[in-house]
């Protein structure tokens, strides 16, 4: 349970993406690190939002409450910054998580899928941090995590528009963090690689792998024997 004088005691975050996965664990432990959290899903993700939103409240962590945006909306951005300013008066922190692990390759990358893509993974970044400003500057700084992932750097074969744009947001973070440094904004980003969360497990069985996949992962994805596991209660 957080207490008032937890690490992130008196901050506000929002958390994109944050209804499962790599996102969920992040606003988890914000929240218990004493931070009021804005919670993000799509709209379609309702029943799992309002899950995770009152876990986090009846466990007497940070304060918390969520907004459901498509982030392919462009005023998803100011939507969100306002609603947390609304809810919360202040913010310091912008978490961009939320992404689609899009499946294409040159062939099948046309314009409409090549579109969505960057739009959830690269615009609306871009746009949040945007919108942010004003707040961050107003309360003296604040901070951005940018969780892009190590296919920017090359990427997959089929994951060609899902490489492109985390390709262009790990150069935003490095753009950002020195536009905004004098002004105590850090921006953050981590690449991670493979990880396993409730969702990749069951996406992996949707493609043709057995139940016991993660068990048999090979060196050449996983050097250290096994994949990077988030840590929050309902880890697989």
């Amino acid at each position: 349970m957080a207490t008032s004088n937890g690490r992130l005691s008196g901050r506000v975050a929002i958390v994109t993406g944050s209804t499962t996965g790599i996102g969920e664990a992040i606003a988890r432990r914000f929240a218990a690190e004493g931070a009021s959290v804005m919670l993000h899903g799509h709209p379609k993700a309702k029943a799992e939002a309002e899950a995770v939103r009152s876990s986090i409240a009846s466990d007497g962590r940070g304060r918390v409450d969520c907004l459901l945006v498509d982030l392919e909306d462009p005023a998803s951005a100011e939507l969100l910054v306002g609603s947390t300013m609304a809810r919360f008066g202040h913010l310091q922190v912008v978490v961009n998580n939320a992404a689609v692990m899009t499946r294409s390759d040159l062939e099948s990358t046309d314009a409409e899928t090549f579109d969505r893509t960057v739009a959830v993974n690269l615009r609306a970044p871009l746009l949040l941090v945007r919108a942010a400003l004003p707040a961050f500057r107003s309360g003296g700084g604040g901070t951005v995590l940018n969780i892009g992932s190590v296919n920017g750097y090359c990427g997959e074969r089929n994951q060609l528009a899902y490489a492109i744009s985390k390709g262009g947001l790990m150069t935003m973070s490095r753009n950002r963090a020195d536009a905004h440094a004098r002004e105590n904004i850090r921006v953050c980003h981590f690449n991670v690689g493979w990880v396993l969360t409730p969702g990749e497990y069951a996406l992996k069985q949707r493609e043709g792998l057995p139940p016991d996949w993660p068990e048999a992962v090979g060196p050449d994805v996983a050097p250290s024997g096994r994949l990077l596991r988030r840590s929050s209660p309902t880890s697989p």
